[in-house]
């Protein structure tokens, strides 16, 4: 288990007994009053782990040598574990397969705030010694937003601080042979904009007038599910493509559009936040200046999370002033791409949003 503060452990798998259902179920992890645990693993204790950190290294652990401990203690800082420079932070932990056989088929892809994003073999982090190795080479400034494994059939999704994004599909980056190259540009910034996050997406075809035909059936299914005027799903653009309203889905299509569907929670750094569908975000080629992913004005602010969340998932939101707010992810309203959203945090005057944590469903 990985906590918000930056805390880890390794606990006995059979240390948590099964349960019947609607149990209350037992602690994960001793937490203080502002940390909780952000990320779960289920691994053995041979399988490597990679740490990325903000300044573009590359650390490797195997689990056995993380601190093993019960189920009721906090774990050991992973600063005290690895070798991190002052201002360094940890910004992706992936466990990765034992069977190195498979690594052939996963691989790597980078984003930084400057909108950079390079895609590696997973093989090329294959051996690392204790002090870590460069992972990527970036100019002054420039950090790592996330490190994500992804196929390339997927989708890369990049979203930034002033409200734009853009979807492309992972092959549009060449895989990179070396560690040194500081990538290619995944989206065109505006001045002062950085990019805040990346998603790895699944792949779908479906044509324009699909995606809007399906849009529009879900939004009124949701409407009468929740039984108020909820804010519309807006209808994506068509690219020229044809009528947005054309296409007819039969039940069989539309129950495989829906079984494929994600949502994409993003989030802004007045607490205000929304779910939009996966449909929502249409592919493009890279290196454009994209779509807008949220509208910011005065009321939002910039955003600072944009990530796929589950119905069953909780997130929770740090601000600058030290305040945090926990809550279930379905009381988050699914609307449009291209709207404001719903207040999730009141957040005080000045004080602002700097952390959105997704935390696992049971």
């Amino acid at each position: 288990t990985v906590s918000h503060r930056g805390y880890i452990k390794r606990v006995p798998l059979s240390t948590y007994r099964a349960q019947r259902r609607g149990g209350k179920g037992r602690s994960g992890m001793a937490t203080r009053e502002e940390d909780v645990v952000t990320q779960i693993f289920i691994t053995s204790t041979h399988t490597p782990v990679l740490f990325f950190s903000s300044r573009g290294m590359c650390y490797r652990m195997k689990v056995w040598r993380l601190p093993a401990a019960t189920p009721q203690s906090t774990g050991k800082a992973l600063i005290n574990l690895l070798p991190l420079a002052q201002d360094e932070g940890i910004t992706s932990i992936l466990p990765l397969p034992e069977d190195a056989t498979s690594w052939a088929d996963l691989q790597l892809m980078f984003a930084t705030r400057s909108g950079n994003v390079r895609r590696n073999a997973l093989a090329d982090f294959e051996n690392i010694n204790r002090n870590g190795k460069i992972a990527m080479k970036l100019d002054a400034g420039d950090k790592i937003v996330q490190v994500a494994i992804c196929r390339p059939s997927d989708d890369v999704l990049l979203t930034t601080a002033h409200g734009q994004c853009i979807r492309f599909p992972a092959e549009d980056v060449r895989l990179f042979k070396g560690r040194d190259s500081d990538g290619v540009r995944g989206i065109k910034l505006e001045e002062g904009d950085a990019v805040i996050s990346m998603a790895i997406l699944a792949h779908v075809e479906a044509t324009p007038a699909e995606r809007a035909a399906y849009l529009k059936q879900a939004s009124a299914v949701r409407r009468g599910q929740s039984g108020d005027d909820a804010e519309a799903v807006a209808e994506p653009e068509v690219d020229g493509e044809g009528e947005a309203g054309s296409a007819e889905l039969s039940p069989e299509r539309y129950a495989e559009l829906s079984a494929k569907e994600q949502l994409v929670l993003t989030v802004s750094e007045r607490g205000y936040g929304k779910r939009s569908s996966s449909y929502e975000y249409r592919i493009s080629g890279r290196g454009g200046k994209g779509i807008a992913a949220m509208v910011v004005n005065e009321r939002n602010g910039r955003l600072v999370a944009s990530f796929p969340i589950e119905e069953s998932d909780q997130i929770m939101l740090v601000t600058n002033g030290g305040k945090l707010i926990r809550c279930p992810v379905d009381g988050v309203r699914i609307a449009g791409r291209n709207t404001q959203g719903v207040r999730i945090f009141k957040t005080d005057e000045g004080e602002k949003v700097v952390s959105v944590e997704r935390i696992p469903g049971d």
